[in-house]
């Protein structure tokens, strides 16, 4: 789909960005795969810093709320398609995941779980979220959609619903408040996401979490949360919109950590086969990314004589933060409306991902930035249980194998989150897969320097006092800068 803005090759020619923000966003192409080399682990977790170096609190002053940790990413029938049917991979380089006729099928039997309106809306998520620049506007008169007409018959369906007698565009969300980590909206009984879900008996909902459970360094705990509260949603028939996060322009620290964050929501979401919103995509060509100078971590908006017009999706206000959040939502809402309540799919087709990751039927990482989900009591086969070239660890369970191809001299960074109760680790292989071809090993990330030639990732079932610790993770997997 094009961009909501402007293509992302001529912003980075404008603006300059870092090479691994620019290789994420746009890619325009995520580049070809590497092979071969020499390596180096890196220990768990090593991370440049974990304190917001502009020396304030996250969202307007607030202190950020860890939360307590949320313990799946699996629930029952949480609505994953079947994988043997190939699923739809998206691609880094696009602002809306495709809506294919297959992933249309999905989301309208995830609606038949239970009977919710189809014209309401939920909002989840923090600061960037309550604030009124953000969809609140629609519900006024100074909407101008630049000529989107196509977007007219969903902004008219959701302004024609009323939960307490407003639009869902305009009322207030008891599931996103200022300082919010994920975990702060599935906690309690019940909890704020089940409230609002109660309160408005909304068929869609939508997520954006991650910029203030950054602050904890902690990218496994972020997504065991996250799996946590779009199965929650999935499982009560709610069609969750997944949307990145946007750049930590008040930290580089911070902002270094941002695409593994987002490509930990893209693993979710595609594994999901749930709509996926980069809106981290969309904001990087921006000036100052639509990010206020104030505090470099919240949207600016478009304030033509002084008066804040969030909804003004012209080309002068597409230069500000909200806007073009409200523009991308507005349109994700669009496409998840359409499809669930016409089996309108905007995507003839797109691009699967197949194979069966076993030795002999790899997964194949065919560009970088990659995401992907599996899950061992299921997927990959038992074939390695050592990997003798890096360590004596049980890894007797179940292991998924991913081929990468490298055509350049580069550093790969592979990352692997353990969901629920699993407990999986990362190897890379180098030539073959074999114990004995384990180059580089750990329970979380392997950040190695490789030459071109063939590699493989495998992400392996830890076994602890006999028990194997098999389940779901996800995988990212990037060039490191």
């Amino acid at each position: 789909m094009t961009s909501a803005v402007q293509t992302c090759q001529t912003a980075l020619m404008r603006w300059s960005l870092p090479f691994v923000l620019s290789t994420l966003a746009c890619g325009p192409l995520p580049m070809p795969l590497p092979d071969g080399g020499v390596v180096e682990e890196v220990p768990v977790d090593a991370r440049d810093g974990g304190s917001n170096d502009a020396g304030g609190d996250l969202d307007a002053g607030s202190s950020v709320d860890a939360g307590p940790v949320a313990d799946a990413g699996q629930v029952a029938d949480a609505g994953s398609p079947d994988a043997q049917a190939g699923l739809v991979v998206y691609p880094f380089n696009q602002t809306h995941s495709p809506l294919t006729p297959a992933v249309v099928a999905h989301l309208r039997r995830v609606a038949t779980r239970e009977a919710h309106d189809d014209d309401v809306f939920m909002k989840v998520g923090d600061s960037n979220t309550v604030n009124t620049n953000h969809l609140a506007c629609f519900s006024g008169a100074n909407v101008d959609l630049g000529g989107r007409g196509a977007l007219q018959p969903a902004l008219d369906a959701f302004n024609a619903s009323r939960v307490a007698g407003t639009s869902p565009f305009a009322r207030v969300t008891l599931a996103a408040t200022v300082g919010w980590s994920a975990s702060a909206a599935i906690a309690g009984t019940p909890a704020p996401l089940e409230q609002e879900l109660a309160a408005t008996n909304a068929r869609f909902a939508t997520v954006m979490f991650g910029t203030n459970d950054i602050q904890a360094m902690n990218l496994e705990a972020y997504g065991r949360t996250l799996f946590t509260l779009v199965d929650r949603l999935l499982a009560r028939g709610v069609v969750p919109l997944v949307t990145s996060i946007p750049p930590r322009d008040d930290s580089a620290a911070a902002d270094a950590q941002v695409p593994w964050y987002n490509g930990v929501t893209r693993a979710l979401a595609q594994s999901r086969q749930v709509p996926y919103l980069d809106l981290h995509r969309e904001l990087l060509p921006l000036p100052n990314h639509g990010i206020t100078t104030a505090d470099g971590l919240h949207l600016n908006v478009y304030l033509p004589s002084g008066a804040p017009r969030g909804c003004l999706l012209t080309a002068p206000g597409l230069r500000y933060g909200h806007n073009v959040r409200n523009l991308v939502t507005l349109e994700g809402l669009s496409r998840a409306w359409g499809a669930v309540t016409r089996g309108t799919a905007p995507d003839a087709s797109a691009p699967l991902r197949l194979g069966a990751g076993t030795a002999s039927g790899p997964l194949v990482i065919d560009a970088l930035p990659f995401a992907d989900v599996r899950d061992t009591r299921r997927d990959g086969e038992r074939l390695i249980n050592t990997y003798a070239g890096c360590s004596t660890a049980n890894e007797g369970g179940a292991e998924v194998v991913y081929r990468l191809e490298v055509t350049r001299a580069m550093t790969v960074r592979a990352t692997v989150v353990s969901l629920g109760a699993a407990d999986l680790d990362v190897h890379l292989l180098q030539g073959s897969v074999s114990g004995a071809a384990c180059v580089a090993r750990n329970d979380k990330t392997v950040t190695s320097a490789v030459l071109p030639g063939t590699y493989f990732i495998a992400v392996d079932t830890y076994v602890s006092a006999g028990a194997e610790r098999s389940g779901e993770y996800a995988l990212v997997v990037m060039e490191q800068p």
